[in-house]
């Protein structure tokens, strides 16, 4: 393992105490499942794992992150809450408003279980991109250690790969809010939608790619490389007609491919 990694995980290792209890706010994805697993391999520091389910999050997300807590052992706790209010119409600021509501809940969730710290898998990359979500992490104290100890997303990749895990190479995912235009009713339909179909794209071959929903046109963003693929592969008629089939009238592909933050008014 590089060193600039292994001088980072000592820094990660030096930032908490055997009488800490860290909660760690787990989504199941790369960041988190790394932080998880470092922390998992330090003595001390009580460790407790808590994902958060809500209609947004598709299900074989929460599945995912089950399976990994058992492969290591890590205590795993899974809290089911609604769709917030103040974001059932997918406002602009939706981010902000989601994080603060949900870590509020992890917060009081926290002292009743007597954790003393709430960490998320926040890494350095991050700091330079939109994440309006981070202001509410802000405001409710939530550690980052990832961020603290300067890991990048290459850097996260590379160690779990080093450490023989397989999710090393998982593509990058965010909540179902983001494939739907802003300021619309939120509809648990369209997101069943939207999670069916990406789910059957990876099944088809094509993993990451992102169904964003408007009406009842289906803008497929796919990953670099998998356009021509995409063009030239017999199995875009079957998507194309198990689309339909979930509820999609058109099926379009965009040709600037995956961008995060495509719906985002406000994108910076």
């Amino acid at each position: 393992m590089e060193r600039t990694i292994k001088n980072k995980i000592e820094l990660l290792r030096g930032m908490f105490t055997q009488s800490d209890r860290i909660m760690v706010a787990f989504s199941g994805g790369v960041d988190s499942s790394f932080l998880i697993y470092a922390l998992s391999l330090f003595k001390g520091p009580e460790i407790c794992a808590v994902t958060i389910k809500t209609p947004y999050i598709p299900q074989w997300e929460v599945y995912e992150a089950v399976n990994f807590c058992k492969s290591i052992n890590v205590n795993h706790e899974i809290v089911s809450l609604p769709i917030p209010g103040n974001i059932i119409n997918n406002p602009g600021d939706r981010c902000y408003k989601c994080k603060l509501h949900l870590f509020s809940h992890l917060t009081e969730y926290a002292h009743d279980t007597g954790c003393n710290i709430i960490a998320d898998g926040t890494n350095s990359d991050d700091a330079s991109d939109y994440r309006p979500g981070m202001k509410a992490l802000s405001e409710l104290k939530i550690r980052s250690p990832l961020l603290e100890a300067g890991f990048t997303k290459t850097d996260i990749r590379s160690a779990l790969k080093k450490y023989g895990l397989e999710i090393w190479n998982k593509p990058a995912y965010a909540c179902l809010l983001t494939r739907l235009p802003h300021d619309i009713p939120v509809k648990e339909e369209r997101l069943r939608t939207v999670e069916k179909a990406e789910q059957y794209l990876a099944e088809k071959g094509f993993p990451g790619t992102r169904v964003r929903l408007h009406n009842d046109i289906a803008r497929l963003e796919c990953q670099p490389g998998f356009i021509d693929i995409f063009f030239n592969n017999p199995i875009r008629d079957d998507i194309v007609s198990y689309l339909k089939s979930i509820g999609v009238k058109y099926v379009t592909l965009d040709l600037e491919g995956y961008k995060t933050g495509s719906m985002n008014k406000n994108e910076q």
